[in-house]
This record gives C-alpha cells, sequence and structure tokens, in this order.
C-alpha cells in the first residue's frame, strides 16, 4: 500500500486531524527545546568562560556543563548526540609550536622549496 493511500485513507477517516505527524516512539529527550538553546549559548561563550583553563571543549566538560546547568546527567559519550543534534562537529585544534617563525616558512617555501622540487 503507498503512503499516498494510506493518507487519503486518514484523511477520510479523521479529517485533516489524521494528517498530523506522529510522534517518534523512544524515550523523551532529558533537556528542552529550551535547554538546548541555553547550552548553545554557554558553549559559545567558551570553556574559559565556563572557568576552564583551557577554551577546548571536551565531551566530558560538556556533560558537566550540563549537569551543573540542568541537573541533568549525561555520560560523555552520550553528549556526543546531544552535540550533533544541536549542529556541533568534532574540531580539533591544529597543533602548532610555539617557536614557529612564520616568516621564515614562507621565505624557505619561496626560495627553496621549488628548487627542491625540480629534483
Amino acid at each position: 500500500m503507498s503512503s499516498v493511500w494510506r493518507w487519503w485513507e486518514a484523511y477520510q477517516r479523521d479529517g485533516p486531524r489524521g494528517l498530523r505527524p506522529i510522534p517518534a516512539p523512544g524515550r523523551p529527550a532529558r533537556l528542552s527545546d529550551g535547554q538546548k538553546r541555553k547550552l548553545v549559548t554557554l558553549l559559545g561563550r567558551g570553556a574559559l568562560h565556563a572557568g576552564y583553563q583551557t577554551d577546548l571543549w571536551t565531551l566530558p566538560r560538556v556533560a558537566e556543563v550540563i549537569h551543573q546547568q540542568f541537573a541533568v546527567r549525561y555520560h560523555p559519550s552520550h553528549v556526543w548526540k546531544v552535540l550533533t543534534s544541536l549542529g556541533w562537529s568534532c574540531q580539533n585544534p591544529e597543533r602548532r609550536a610555539a617557536e614557529r617563525d612564520e616568516p621564515a616558512i614562507a621565505q624557505w617555501k619561496r626560495d627553496e622549496w621549488p628548487r627542491i622540487k625540480k629534483c
């Protein structure tokens, strides 16, 4: 039976009310939509603002913030599902040496790399 036919039967039986979406089964979300919006705001301020020594959000840190702000406990590995549902993605900071000399690197790329590449 096609979906269109099922929709037609539901409309015939219940009118426009029969075409309303049916809530997905399963456990209800532990954070409300308002709490999720507040979480995005909190995370957007950065980990330093939340009292951490570095401005890097980790799953355990986000789980801790959720528990402190909303009294809801999540295992750090489950926090990932919450973050992806909010449009966040995994991003690792790019590691660079503090002593890195950008002008010297640019000069090497401009002068030395073409000479070496020809070989």
